[in-house]
């Protein structure tokens, strides 16, 4: 039995979700999230908690049991506290700033790089090498905050480029000179 799938989902009072056929709607606080269930899989919605169950043991089943129940779990919680992702630039002359719905990122190339933000992302710049992704859906969040950095990877020898803020860059020496 799968270890995560088996465990109830807890929904605060302040959030509702509904299930209409294969379709689950959850709404809170911070916006309204909505997930396509695999007709394999049975949710079962109580006053506080919803259930994920599976019809047999079978290997598919058991890796989509504590999927969808993963999905569920972070639709709940981020209609209630949201997900962020901080980027951090680091090179002489890297930057980045909102421009309206784009983010501008000048990044040592020979022009700048314009960023359209996504539906349901926010994006922030607290400081010109901080970019803060703001937003309820935590695969929206994280693609968004992939793309930016897949603009200009961090590289081993003098760190320049977009890493995560909990990345660790392992850095590797120069070539000796004689």
């Amino acid at each position: 039995m799968s270890r995560v799938g088996k465990k109830p989902i807890i929904v605060p009072d302040k959030v509702k979700a509904e299930l209409k056929g294969l379709e689950l709607n959850v709404q809170g606080p911070k916006g309204k999230l909505m997930l396509s269930l695999h007709p394999r899989m049975k949710v079962q919605i109580s006053d506080k908690e919803i259930l994920v169950n599976r019809p047999t043991d079978i290997r598919t089943d058991r890796a989509l049991h504590g999927l969808t129940r993963n999905l569920i779990a972070n639709m709940v919680n981020g209609v209630v506290n949201g997900f962020q992702k901080d980027l951090i630039i680091e090179g002489v002359g890297f930057k980045a700033q909102v421009k309206g719905k784009e983010l501008s990122l000048a990044l040592g190339y020979t022009h700048p790089i314009d960023y359209p933000i996504p539906e349901g992302i926010e994006i922030k710049c607290a400081t010109p090498t901080q970019i803060s992704i703001l937003g309820i859906d935590k695969q929206k969040v994280g693609q968004a905050a992939a793309d930016i950095r897949r603009f200009h990877k961090p590289e081993p020898y003098k760190g320049k480029g977009i890493r995560y803020s909990d990345e660790v860059v392992r850095r590797k020496q120069g070539k000796a000179v004689g």
